[in-house]
């Protein structure tokens, strides 16, 4: 069974706002998780919140410090490989 589409709107109430981001993030967070997991690949995530001032990371500091340093010293052509944004996407 899928799951009804939500309409994507700006939610009014802080603290729902606010816990809507909680689980948004918490499941952004389990879905890297997963993905590192079962595909055996590095991943990280980097998340900056508008209620705190310092980002949350995974899977640690020093985790994605070290994925971003392996990525930075590939070479350009592998960098942007398979790099896509929102317009090239669909």
């Amino acid at each position: 069974m899928t799951r009804k589409k939500v309409k994507l709107a700006f939610i009014a109430n802080d603290s729902s706002r606010k816990a809507t981001y909680k689980k948004r993030k918490k499941g952004l967070m389990k879905k890297v998780n997963e993905l590192s997991t079962l595909c055996g690949i590095n991943a990280c995530a980097i998340i900056y919140s508008p209620y705190d001032s310092n980002p949350e990371v995974w899977p640690s500091n020093s985790g994605v410090q070290r994925i971003i340093s392996e990525f930075r010293t590939l070479p350009d052509m592998d960098q942007n490989k398979k790099m896509v944004d929102q317009e090239t996407f669909c």
